[in-house]
């Protein structure tokens, strides 16, 4: 029987269509993943930023024992991202980064940059298991998949 986490995708809405492709990643690795993050098939309705964050996204981020963030050319880029790693960060959440397939000369998010305790992982099932289950906190080279250390001076805080 497989292993079963709790789990919320940040993730740019663009980049919907990769969710359940990174769910499948995991699920073949042998991790069953219940996800929080809203999407296409669980869009919110709402344009109040305060009741989006408080009521919403805050939620749905300490219900879930793992922020993953799935990190793509526009990931970077935005604001709602970074915010979601910041309250995850502030809620004592792991954090980890997985990079896109075709994203591996993607921006990692600021805010994920400056987790220094947070895996860093390419498309591979296993790296992301084990990130997703603490057992892991490298930054894998998303071309090799091998460990390697950030190229920027990182500040280390806990996720």
């Amino acid at each position: 029987m497989a292993d079963t986490k709790n789990i919320f995708i940040s993730h740019v809405h663009e980049d919907d269509a990769l969710l359940p492709q990174l769910k499948d990643l995991i699920a073949r690795a042998g991790m069953e993943v219940r996800d929080g993050s809203i999407n296409s098939d669980k869009p919110n309705q709402a344009h109040n930023e305060d009741y989006i964050k408080k009521e919403i996204l805050a939620p749905r981020i300490q219900w879930a024992s793992t922020l993953v963030v799935l990190i793509t050319h526009d990931t970077a880029g935005s604001w709602w991202v970074n915010w979601e790693i910041r309250r995850a960060v502030e809620q004592g959440k792991n954090v980890i980064g997985v990079f896109a397939q075709g994203a591996t000369d993607a921006d990692i998010p600021e805010e994920l940059r400056k987790c220094g305790d947070a895996a860093i992982v390419g498309w591979r099932g296993d790296r992301v298991v084990d990130a997703i289950n603490g057992k892991i906190r490298d930054w894998d080279d998303p071309r090799s998949g091998e460990p390697a250390k950030p190229t920027w001076p990182v500040n280390r805080y806990g996720c």
